[in-house]
């Protein structure tokens, strides 16, 4: 995956948001965040080499080792939704609350998937996020392997009554989850039983990706869960040479009733422009496997660890810094979108929206979407952590709990690390603590308190398109 890094020289002003204040040149806004250098070379002496480090891994530690996995609509989130109530309160954050939000409640139960013929092989896969259940006796039936929906309308005609096997190729997350998340959809159309969609991943040791995946109204639904990178190969190999697959699949999925659930939320209030906010933000649900070590706690965690490291320094910024752990986020953003609709109303007033989604490993630096103006502050901001020599600013600031805002105009950045890794681990039973390394842990985090404090403490917000 190739990033363009954006450097801006000679924009000369910067249009202000509030009316009838001057407006700095951009001489002047270099000057002023140049004044930070102390600043952040004490955040990253206190996150990297001081007291402070390895507390993210420690407290993220503790967490998952006591609750392990936290689905939507679970117990084992709700508890974890509750300690990190405590555990913000007991950091001494402000304004440390819950907000009601009502978010899917999906549970996967008993799975299996069985190749009878062309010989016998038991499949490790995992039912894919709000499947129906197959019936007790599960669905057996001939597959038919394609490598692409264009494929599967050529050849819907073989499909009906089927098994759809998607064997997809991992070009990259974006454009091969779309088979994870309309994979049921288009195998119904065809007439199929059932579909099993080769994992989105971009490396695998037999190690099935759940995620979600939507049904389409008017479209009947059929039980759908992802299997391992090598059986659908496998499977593909098989029908090249014209073997007859036949597959027995069972699920025990349900889908019960939207369940209560909070985001929850922390804050070090601004001290000149306390109504003005810049959000740091990770999600603190999981998918039913693994321990959601690195989705998403590690990006929740070093989001806590911003206002914990500014709170020892003794540092308060202009404006405030507000932390949000979110929930139902692997539904889709189900928290943030009721987050969004309950504070929408103060839009003008939000800065930068910041969301740490994709690893916490060592940063090759900040993904970031805003005018252009806005850039290139972030591009000053950046070269003040030339220290840990990570100074890179990239495009689309990505993040599926933050993208209302950002299409809305707000800016919005988000952490670039090792991608695949991160996806090699994504969404899988691998997903825990062993995956993690607290140094790099620190490394992020201290990139991640940087950005969100000097944005906050700021004379002036940043600009808009």
């Amino acid at each position: 995956m190739k990033y363009l890094l954006i450097t801006l020289v000679g924009i000369v002003h910067f249009v202000s948001l509030v009316p009838g204040v001057p407006q700095k040149t951009f001489q002047e806004i270099k000057e002023e965040i140049a004044s930070y250098g102390d600043v952040a070379k004490a955040i990253i002496k206190l996150a990297v080499y001081g007291k402070a480090q390895n507390r993210s891994y420690e407290r993220l530690a503790r967490l998952v080792d006591t609750v392990g996995h936290r689905l939507s609509g679970s117990k084992s989130l709700e508890k974890a939704i509750q300690i990190m109530y405590q555990n913000l309160k007991e950091d001494g954050l402000e304004t440390v609350h819950l907000e009601p939000v009502r978010i899917p409640h999906w549970e996967r139960g008993e799975e299996s998937a069985v190749m009878l013929e062309p010989r016998m092989h038991k499949m490790a896969i995992l039912g894919l996020g709000s499947s129906i259940g197959t019936p007790p006796e599960g669905v057996t039936a001939e597959v038919l392997v394609v490598t692409s929906f264009d494929e599967l309308r050529r050849r819907a005609p073989e499909a009906r009554g089927k098994i759809v096997v998607y064997n997809q190729p991992y070009v990259n997350y974006s454009s091969s989850v779309l088979y994870r998340v309309q994979g049921a959809v288009e195998a119904a159309r065809a007439g199929a039983v059932a579909s099993l969609i080769r994992s989105v991943a971009s490396f695998s040791i037999y190690s099935p990706h759940t995620g979600t995946q939507k049904y389409q109204d008017g479209v009947p639904k059929i039980p759908t869960a992802c299997l391992t990178v090598e059986d659908a190969e496998m499977m593909s190999r098989m029908a090249s040479r014209g073997a007859r697959i036949v597959i027995q699949l069972r699920m025990g999925a349900k889908n019960y009733p939207d369940a209560d659930s909070f985001n929850t939320v922390a804050e070090i209030r601004g001290s000149k422009y306390p109504e003005q906010v810049v959000l740091v933000s990770g999600h603190l649900d999981s998918w039913d496997v693994g321990q959601g070590a690195m989705d998403d706690g590690g990006g929740a965690f070093i989001s806590w660890e911003a206002l914990s490291l500014i709170k020892d320094l003794g540092l308060r910024p202009k404006r405030t810094l507000r932390l949000v752990l979110w929930t139902g986020e692997e539904q889709g953003g189900v928290g943030a979108y009721q987050y969004y609709q309950l504070h929408k109303a103060k839009i003008s007033n939000y800065s930068l929206v910041m969301e740490s989604d994709l690893g916490t490993f060592l940063p090759y630096g900040l993904q970031f979407t805003g005018s252009d103006k806005a850039r290139a502050i972030m591009v000053e901001i950046m070269k003040l952590l030339q220290p840990i020599n990570i100074t890179q600013v990239f495009r689309d600031g990505e993040g599926t709990d933050i993208s209302y805002w950002i299409q809305a105009g707000v800016p919005g950045a988000s952490l670039l690390d090792d991608l695949y890794k991160y996806f090699s681990f994504h969404h899988t039973r691998g997903d825990t603590m062993t995956v993690m390394d607290p140094e790099q842990m620190n490394v992020a985090a201290a990139l991640w308190t940087v950005v969100s404090y000097i944005v906050a403490d700021m004379e002036e917000m940043l600009p808009r398109s």
